[in-house]
């Protein structure tokens, strides 16, 4: 479940990538390394 969840949200974040012409592209990078690290965190049982 969450790795259907992790793949449609990487596919909409590639289409916003791509249709991105100025700094969107690095708020997108960030949000993914941000959302990344959540949920190693998550996973890894640590607090937030």
């Amino acid at each position: 479940m969450l790795e259907t969840v992790a793949i449609i949200l990487l596919i909409l974040w590639v289409l916003g990538l791509v249709s991105s012409y100025t700094m969107g592209g690095l708020i997108h990078i960030l949000l993914v390394i941000a959302v990344v690290v959540v949920l190693v965190r998550l996973i890894q049982g640590r607090r937030l």
